[in-house]
């Protein structure tokens, strides 16, 4: 079984016409869902690059593979994968795969994709490196116009300084953009692991549609910002939300800009949506022509979701809402039935999937489950939720979430945590953590997220012990085995608002 997989970064869901999008144009990943399973509760282990990836890479969540920020942002955390952990592409090698990668590596400083036994160009960073010597190569190679953009957006930072670039008109033809240089360069590795026969695992990662959006003007003015109907978020107050997202809209200088500027920061994100669908046509239409459809198993899917003025943020960051955590997730198996599912799945489940075509035991991606079943139409037992985390980008900021058929709980220590009912308020504008109405969701949440942060080993599950019901301890969280009497002191479990210090507690001692 050959493997293709398509990614791109920071891609919200609801720009498909798969996914419900009426006025973006995307006809090629709208067939492979048509032609395959399409999730429709696909999310994120966690909203930022590199952590995401680590986690499609080794099948494990970010606290445990501990690669958990941007390098380019780093705040202390490793840099690069530990030496000693599983990749899928390792166990790949041993079964004979011939492992490719064109696009966004973004996977640490030290070991590029190449150590990790990947072919294709070296191409580093978090955005389009348009000054890399084979994209350059590329346009000398055809007469095309090198890189220039004009026409920045932005707003005003806090500080008075000109606000982040969030997109700008791009002076060159399609077949010069650095995402048809990607197609290309897939379509030539496809080509050549064709002729050679061996079976295959082929990424193309494209860096976009993360901001800024820099388009040609027939993708740039392609659709109509009057046709955007902006989110009811775009009206966030952050009355009773965590501080720090207020803070963040501030950075993102998101008031600085009129609202007819997001709407065409939204239109403009559509066109780069179009433009790299366009490139995924031309892989999927080379594909079939080599007559490898009916022996390859095809992936779509994104790193995580962005925010384009939804709750008045761009980018991603410190919130745990649906537009950066809900991704696109697609895959098409030869044989499958075509269908939808709604089970809650991740994109780490993607790592035991793959191993589980190429005939390997997907046990050894250990926070990863194979989709398999689902995509053949099974119906087995599944978790009726999904847990998530986020440990910070421009600073540490430790987060956790867990959701089910109907209500996200995310606790966030230094602040407020957060509830919401995804059914009444889909938009997660209300946060009803402190609402007696929703305590039995609230508090069945809790205890859930407790149990399985603590039987995964996330440490996280220390501060939630001591802070919150979680119907009763049985691990020493105070790490008190020392006590003399060989006993080890506890405390009733109690409810304690969000950031609030339990004090007055009586301690009292149990035998273990």
């Amino acid at each position: 079984m050959n493997l293709l997989f398509l990614m791109t970064d920071q891609h919200r869901v609801d720009t498909l016409g798969a996914y419900g999008n009426p006025h973006v144009r995307t006809p090629n990943l709208d067939r492979l869902a048509a032609t395959g399973t399409r999730f429709d509760r696909f999310y994120t282990p966690t909203a930022i690059c590199t952590p995401a990836r680590a986690s499609l890479l080794t099948g494990q969540a970010p606290f445990r593979h501990r690669l958990l920020a941007n390098y380019e942002r780093n705040v202390g955390y490793l840099e690069d994968l530990r030496d000693d952990v599983f990749t899928f592409p390792a166990a790949l090698k041993e079964r004979d795969y011939q492992l490719g990668l064109i696009g966004k590596w973004h996977g640490g400083t030290r070991r590029n994709a190449a150590s990790y036994g990947f072919d294709g160009p070296d191409l580093p960073g978090w955005h389009n490196p348009v000054d890399h010597p084979d994209y350059l190569g590329y346009l000398e190679e055809r007469g095309l116009p090198p890189y220039r953009i004009s026409d920045h957006v932005r707003g005003t930072a806090p500080a008075g300084n000109p606000g982040n670039l969030l997109a700008a008109r791009l002076h060159q033809p399609v077949e010069a953009t650095f995402e048809y240089y990607l197609a290309t360069r897939a379509i030539e590795q496809l080509e050549k692991y064709a002729a050679d026969g061996r079976p295959f695992f082929l990424a193309t990662h494209f860096f976009g549609p993360h901001l800024p959006y820099l388009l040609p003007d027939s993708y740039f003015d392609l659709y109509d910002p009057e046709s955007v109907e902006l989110p009811p978020s775009i009206h966030e107050t952050f009355e009773n939300k965590p501080p720090v997202q207020a803070n963040y809209s501030a950075h993102w200088a998101f008031d600085t800009m009129p609202l007819e500027v997001s709407r065409k920061l939204v239109a403009v994100y559509w066109g780069y949506v179009t433009l790299i669908d366009e490139q995924i046509g031309r892989i999927l239409t080379r594909l079939d022509e080599l007559g490898l459809e009916d022996a390859t198993s095809v992936f779509f899917t994104a790193d995580h979701g962005e925010f384009t003025g939804a709750h008045r943020l761009h980018d991603k960051g410190p919130a745990m809402y649906e537009d950066i955590y809900r991704i696109p997730g697609i895959v098409r198996v030869p044989g499958a039935p075509p269908q939808v599912r709604d089970e809650l799945v991740s994109l780490t489940d993607c790592t035991a999937t793959l191993l589980d075509l190429a005939g390997i035991d997907p046990s050894q991606a250990v926070d990863s489950r194979s989709l398999l079943p689902l995509v053949r139409g099974e119906h087995p037992d599944w978790a009726p939720e999904l847990v998530a985390e986020f440990h910070g980008h421009h600073f540490p900021y430790p987060q956790r979430m867990i959701r089910d058929d109907r209500y996200k709980l995310v606790v966030n220590p230094e602040s407020v945590n957060e509830l919401y009912d995804l059914v009444d308020d889909p938009h997660e504008l209300e946060n009803r953590y402190q609402d007696p109405g929703t305590a039995p969701a609230r508090d069945r949440l809790m205890r859930r997220l407790y149990t399985l942060l603590r039987d995964r080993g996330d440490n996280f599950y220390h501060w939630m012990t001591s802070m919150y019901d979680i119907g009763g301890s049985d691990a020493d969280v105070t790490l008190s085995s020392f006590e003399p009497d060989g006993t080890t002191p506890t405390a009733p479990a109690r409810d304690h608002p969000a950031g609030a210090t339990a004090t007055g507690t009586t301690e009292t001692t149990e035998t273990r």
